[in-house]
């Protein structure tokens, strides 16, 4: 008792592990309570904050804490807007978002200036203010989608950008008006604004991949990568702040840049979207919540007018902006109704338009009061507006989600038949490549079909291997896998070789995919090595042999280099749809080295496929100048070699000659050397040309042992 009664219970609560306990079971319990009765779990979060805040219960008090918290989700939001976004859809719909953006804030500024005007009665610049806030609109139910796995859509990447249009604009807007207000504002003013926001993207953009690429270059420790990930999006929010614009807008930059060093398969995904939407993200909604004062509705006939008058304007220009986009660039209803839902939000940019124009006072009544540039009723008619529209996105996109992930479901079941049978074997036989391998794995796994990976590590008679060393190995690669949210079946194998052990675990689990890891001592005598080589000659399925000398994300191109008539090979459009999916995941170009004939199949493939990268063509046909490619390559370049095969359609001469080239010219290059699936039936010239070897050589010996029996003879003879 003595105890409890050193406890402040007084309300609002100020103990900060009441308080954070309370929050943690807010959490917890409303999406699940309000999951029950068919209501959005964001709904959830923000009625909870309405019940605990000062308006309601007056449980906790929306103290620095807070609003720091639920500054740190808005941004966390915007910044998973930016990093999740599919940036060739993006790139493709760039004039949809832009006519989008246009229409989402020009339809509300202008109806909204309007009724603002002359239904409301207010003055030209407290309408036009009020206006630029129904332009804006917070991401509030992006978590939903992401939730359903339809951020891909592109119905959403043209909301997001539009976003970003708006935003920018809205906010402007309310720069000038502040400006004019307090008199400051000229031709300079608008000239250091706009200089200031160079610099800004300047930065983000150019120096920020500089850093970035050098630091997951150095740190591969997973909590390292995390931190130093939140440090560079609020760096670029605070320069985004200097800048004099949204630090949201630095937030959404951050994310894009990011997005081609984050793949959306990795552990340091994974770990990104838990910690946002475990507790970011949530405490953003619950300060939201606490914002709402549901007392208004009784404060007299003014404050629900403009409630009125705010929310219909609002509402109704956002879905006819919607609606215009969805009939211009004939999108599915579904798709109209995922945009008007994004977009109909209004929240943290809508909020600081009112609160600035709110605390901007115009002069003074007769009896000393402040006359502001927006009254209460604008105040507590926005509070109204946050509650309701908040609670219609959610409803819109959790509909509209639920229809886009039907139909993702339904387009994935039609796969081929090749892809159904898609598995994957890695094979573990170094410990310090594990991760790199157990990646590039995971990259090759096609998202349609859940394919298994097996992690392959034998145990061979000449003792390269112990079970204690195996285990350590395997339970590395599958603790890697798991943190990224996929699942790697582990397999040790005895055998009296390790090339055996690898060539029967494949035949064995029909796999379609192997990735071996170069081994660390080759040279132009043993490049491949033994082991590679026999897999190799005996296996038919595409196999890559990889040497990683940097992260997978950390590259800026993949070349690769085609041999003639790669495209008459069986295993073709195999091999070519994993390298588009891998340039697609990772965010890259590929230029592509061929000759014409080849290019122009590679092209043909790529028009029909919905996987759309940068794809550059150059023609290379004489591989005995292959040092070319010494020249045309950069550092943060994957370097890919399609071999083949000895017997095989696109085997030439010159592929004899990779292990010297390769070991002499190319030592600090990642690179793959990928030889394309060929069908068994088919004649491999390489194992006859190994059965003649054999033959020749048990001839010559049986020969030898001949000539020794008739020498003996002859002297046995001789001494008689």
């Amino acid at each position: 008792m003595i105890l409890l009664s050193s406890l402040d219970f007084t309300l609002p609560l100020h103990n900060p592990v009441i308080i954070f306990s309370l929050v943690l079971f807010i959490i917890l319990f409303a999406p699940i309570i309000f999951n029950k009765i068919k209501v959005p779990h964001i709904i959830g979060l923000i009625i909870a904050g309405v019940l605990v805040g000062p308006y309601g219960l007056n449980l906790l008090k929306r103290d620095s804490s807070i609003v720091l918290f639920g500054t740190v989700g808005l941004l966390y939001i915007m910044f998973l807007a930016g990093l999740e976004i599919d940036l060739a859809e993006f790139k493709k719909n760039r004039k949809r978002i832009l006519v989008f953006g246009m229409l989402t804030f020009i339809f509300p500024l202008t109806v909204g200036t309007i009724a603002s005007y002359y239904v409301l009665g207010y003055s030209f610049l407290s309408s036009l203010l009020l206006a630029s806030m129904f332009s804006t609109h917070t991401l509030v139910s992006y978590p939903i989608a992401s939730k359903y796995g339809v951020i891909r859509n592109r119905a959403i990447s043209m909301t997001v950008g539009g976003t970003m249009i708006t935003d920018i604009l809205a906010l402007l807007i309310l720069a000038g008006i502040a400006g004019m207000t307090k008199e400051g504002v000229s031709s300079a003013f608008w000239l250091q604004l706009g200089l200031s926001t160079i610099v800004f993207v300047t930065v983000v953009f150019a120096v920020f991949p500089i850093i970035i690429r050098w630091f997951f270059k150095h740190y591969d420790d997973s909590i390292s990568q995390y931190i130093f990930v939140l440090a560079m999006v609020f760096l670029a929010s605070f320069l985004a702040e200097a800048a004099g614009i949204e630090a949201i807008i630095g937030a959404f930059f951050s994310g894009l840049v990011l997005n081609k060093f984050v793949p959306h398969s990795s552990p340091l995904m994974n770990r990104i979207d838990f910690v946002g939407n475990a507790l970011f993200i949530p405490f953003f909604l619950i300060s939201v919540g606490m914002l709402v004062d549901i007392t208004v509705l009784v404060k007299g006939w003014g404050a629900l007018k403009v409630a009125g008058v705010i929310l219909f304007v609002a509402l109704a220009t956002k879905y006819l902006a919607a609606w215009l986009t969805q009939r211009i660039f004939k999108l599915t209803a579904t798709e109209g109704k995922m945009i008007f839902g994004l977009s109909a939000s209004h929240a943290a940019a809508t909020l600081a338009i009112i609160l600035v124009g709110y605390n901007i006072i115009t002069g003074e009544t007769a009896s000393g009061e402040p006359i502001r540039l927006l009254n209460e009723d604008v105040l507590n008619g926005t509070i109204i507006l946050i509650l309701v529209s908040c609670g219609v996105s959610s409803f819109v996109v959790e509909d509209a989600s639920k229809k886009m992930a039907l139909d993702q479901d339904q387009e994935e079941a039609n796969v081929s038949e090749e892809q159904v049978n898609e598995k994957i074997l890695v094979s573990l036989a170094y410990p310090d490549m594990v991760i790199q391998l157990v990646d590039f794995g995971v990259m090759l796994k096609s998202k349609k079909v859940d394919a298994p990976i097996y992690g392959l590590n034998v145990i061979d008679d000449e003792g390269n291997n112990t079970v204690g060393a195996s285990r350590k190995i395997l339970e590395k690669a599958v603790s890697h896998a798991v943190a990224s949210e996929n699942n790697i079946i582990p397999v040790t194998r005895y055998d009296s070789s390790i090339s055996n052990g690898i060539v029967y675990t494949i035949k064995e689990h029909n796999v379609s995919d192997i990735v071996i890891g170069l081994h660390k001592k080759a040279d132009q005598h043993t490049f491949l090595g033994t082991k590679a080589e026999n897999i190799i000659r005996r296996v038919h399925e595409t196999i890559y042999i990889y040497r990683p000398t940097q992260p997978l994300n950390t590259f800026k191109r993949i070349v690769v280099a085609i041999p003639p008539k790669a495209e008459t090979e069986p295993g073709f459009l195999h091999w070519l749809r994993k390298l588009m999916m891998i340039a697609k995941e990772a965010g890259i170009a590929i230029n592509f080295y061929g000759t014409p004939v080849t290019n122009h199949a590679i092209e043909k493939i790529i028009e029909r496929s919905p996987d759309v990268v940068k794809i550059n063509f150059n023609e290379f046909s004489n591989w005995d100048d292959f040092l070319i490619f010494s020249r045309e390559l950069k550092a943060n370049d994957l370097f890919i070699i399609i071999s083949s095969r000895k017997g095989h359609n696109s085997h030439i001469p010159q592929l004899n000659k990779l292990p010297y080239y390769l070991s002499n010219y190319f030592l600090n290059q990642s690179l793959i050397i990928l030889y394309p699936k060929q069908l068994e039936s088919g004649i491999n010239m390489g194992d006859i040309e190994q059965a003649d070897s054999n033959l020749i050589e048990t001839i010559s010996e049986q020969i030898g042992a001949i000539g020794k029996a008739g020498k003996y003879i002859k002297d046995l003879f001789t001494n008689r």
